[in-house]
């Protein structure tokens, strides 16, 4: 049926499609489906995120018959390889009963019983709220503006002591989630030297009877998806040097997560943070990632929904591959990713609906789909992604007067989004 385009547009085709997919145990290519029927907005789409959302409670409610604390030997293995979803209600719960002695004891951890005792009170910051001052911890905090707002939680940039110098993020978060901290803290603990400055870094959090504020800090340049949406505005396409260049970036940022255990979890271009060096970039230093390129690239924050595979059985498998194959989409497209299934050596592949440019490096691209969409069970992604990284760079490498093009790229580019 979906070679012939048959029914594609309507959500039902997914949904049994997934639902024997399901029953026969393939729980990771049931998820595709849904994924895709999703990506291709089939409707009723209300109604397909519903069964989605019924697939995952169901395989959750799998694994969570067991305790996480519980489960050891051969059931590690066996629920291990299956689905769990880490973001549901008990294994939050589980979770953060687990971490609380350790959470503690970390630099920054600042715990009250108490409701926020500030004088302003929090409910009062909304996104137009400029230079009120909010007391926490015995630092006065001013607000200079909202910088993005959740379901849960709302980041305001804040001037610290009103001093313009000292500029952070405050994430207000109700009810108080000390979770992303953890997580923060965990980054700390694994990853060092110039690895550590492609993610985001938290000072302190204080958590109340009613909320949480957790204080990172700030960066002024925008976002990737600021980036893309320069050139949907304008009807242009972002060059491929440059998406290049940014795929080499999430690349190296997913291989050093995933080869410590730590999944992001949310990877889109919205948590992904632009950063630009001080320094006048060169052609020495890029390959080794060195110099002014070491303050150049990509900075990935909101840790909310990030994963510590060592608190999950060890045959736990989560990974941020699709999200990171979404962002490569958007850049290269303007649009987001719908996938298809297509034949492949008397078998099926899964690859994006759109077509590449012939004027692109396809062999990179269509190697970075085809692998990342397209992962086995079980298979050691650091490896690939390593692999992957490892051949985006190669061509750079071979031809200087790319890494020529894209300096001159993200000079305009630091023009163009930092005055807007």
């Amino acid at each position: 049926m979906e070679e012939n385009e048959i029914c594609i547009g309507h959500s039902l085709l997914y949904e049994w499609y997934a639902y024997f997919l399901e029953a026969k145990g393939k729980w990771k290519e049931a998820q595709i489906i849904y994924r895709m029927g999703i990506s291709r907005k089939a409707e009723p789409i209300e109604k397909l995120k519903w069964a989605q959302s019924l697939f995952v409670k169901r395989m959750s409610e799998r694994l969570n018959t067991f305790s996480l604390g519980k489960v050891n030997g051969d059931e590690q293995v066996e629920f291990g390889k299956k689905f769990i979803n880490p973001w549901s209600p008990f294994t939050v719960e589980e979770l953060l009963k687990k971490i609380q002695p350790q959470l503690t004891k970390y630099d920054g951890y600042h715990l009250s019983k108490k409701v926020y005792p500030g004088k302003v009170a929090l409910s009062s910051l909304k996104k137009s709220s400029r230079n009120k001052i909010i007391e926490i911890g015995g630092r006065k905090y001013q607000i200079k503006g909202c910088a993005g707002q959740g379901g849960f939680a709302q980041v305001f940039k804040a001037h610290v002591d009103s001093n313009p110098d000292d500029v952070v993020a405050l994430k207000i978060q109700k009810p108080a989630f000390p979770w992303e901290f953890y997580m923060y803290r965990q980054l700390d603990e694994r990853i060092s030297g110039k690895q550590r400055s492609s993610f985001g870094f938290a000072h302190k959090i204080h958590i109340y009877s009613d909320c949480s504020i957790l204080i990172c800090d700030y960066l002024s340049h925008g976002t990737l998806q600021d980036a893309i949406n320069s050139y949907v505005v304008t009807g242009k396409f972002m060059e491929e040097v440059l998406c290049i260049y940014y795929t080499l970036e999430m690349l190296y940022m997913l291989e050093t997560l995933h080869s410590v255990g730590i999944i992001h979890g949310d990877f889109k271009p919205d948590n992904l943070l632009i950063r630009y060096s001080k320094d006048d970039l060169s052609e020495e230093g890029f390959k080794d990632r060195a110099g002014p390129w070491l303050d150049q690239g990509l900075y990935l924050v909101d840790w909310g929904r990030g994963i510590d595979l060592h608190l999950f059985p060890e045959n736990t498998e989560f990974t941020d591959t699709y999200g990171l194959c979404v962002v490569v989409h958007m850049m290269l497209y303007n649009t987001y990713m719908e996938i298809e299934r297509k034949a492949s050596d008397g078998d099926y592949i899964y690859l994006p609906k759109s077509s590449f440019k012939r004027y692109w490096n396809i062999d990179l691209w269509k190697a970075l789909f085809t692998k990342l969409l397209n992962i086995s069970p079980g298979n050691n992604d650091v490896e690939l992604l390593r692999s992957l990284r490892k051949s985006f760079l190669d061509y750079m490498h071979d031809n200087p007067s790319l890494i020529k093009k894209l300096r001159e790229l993200l000079a305009k580019q630091r023009a163009t989004l930092c005055s807007a």
